[in-house]
């Protein structure tokens, strides 16, 4: 299975940091956010890696280059200075990932999740990993009912982790360009094609620089 990492945000709220060096380039415990996806997605097996970018890009792939010396086969998706969203990240990126189902990660998550547990997964057209709602996102964002569907309305709302496994058939009837990945799945959930599991372990969105800061003091500890 195809793994693909979402690295072509701006990264607003982690400026000045972002303004010469792309978010998933910052670096926690000595390695940039993103080599560690990376050495975690090895680890479970998805070797063949899609990298999106968009600001300050072309540093991500003379970091990377082909992955060869972290165990991985990466392929790049550039999109230019601006970037096309999430959902048109992934379309974009269709062409390299293939008809069989794939995991996207985003690039600026940290998390002990088991992505190994993902590589034989049923998938109708996608299945989300929600975790605990952190302090910045008290009120989460999807639900899920007794028979494991994602659905949008809930007593009990949980945080997408931005780790998901998708089908290429999700997309089909969004055209190329920037679009957002949620109104395509809130459209999928009221068919009840979208599944989901609730994932108790560590997770964080490395979205500013105190949380990067939080997260370089964690993998110290370790």
């Amino acid at each position: 299975m195809k793994a693909m990492i979402l690295a072509a945000g701006r990264g607003e709220r982690m400026r000045p940091l972002t303004d010469h060096t792309p978010k998933p380039l910052l670096h926690a415990a000595g390695k940039p956010i993103i080599e560690h996806t990376i050495t975690q997605l090895v680890a479970a097996g998805f070797k063949d890696i899609v990298i999106n970018h968009a600001h300050l890009g072309q540093q991500i792939e003379n970091y990377l280059g082909d992955g060869q010396h972290l165990g991985a086969n990466i392929r790049y998706s550039p999109e230019g200075e601006t970037g096309l969203e999430t959902a048109g990240g992934i379309i974009n990126a269709l062409p390299l990932l293939g008809d069989q189902p794939f995991l996207v990660v985003n690039g600026d998550i940290a998390t002990d999740f088991p992505y190994a547990e993902l590589q034989n997964l049923s998938v109708d057209l996608a299945h989300l990993i929600l975790v605990n709602n952190p302090e910045h996102h008290p009120a989460g964002d999807f639900a899920l009912d007794n028979n494991g569907y994602v659905m949008d309305i809930g007593a009990a709302k949980w945080t997408f982790s931005g780790i998901g496994l998708y089908r290429a058939a999700l997309f089909n009837t969004t055209p190329p360009g920037a679009s957002k990945l949620a109104p395509i799945l809130r459209a999928a959930m009221l068919e009840r094609r979208i599944s989901g599991q609730h994932f108790s372990g560590f997770w964080m969105d490395i979205g500013t620089p105190q949380r990067l800061q939080a997260l370089d003091t964690k993998l110290h500890s370790r």
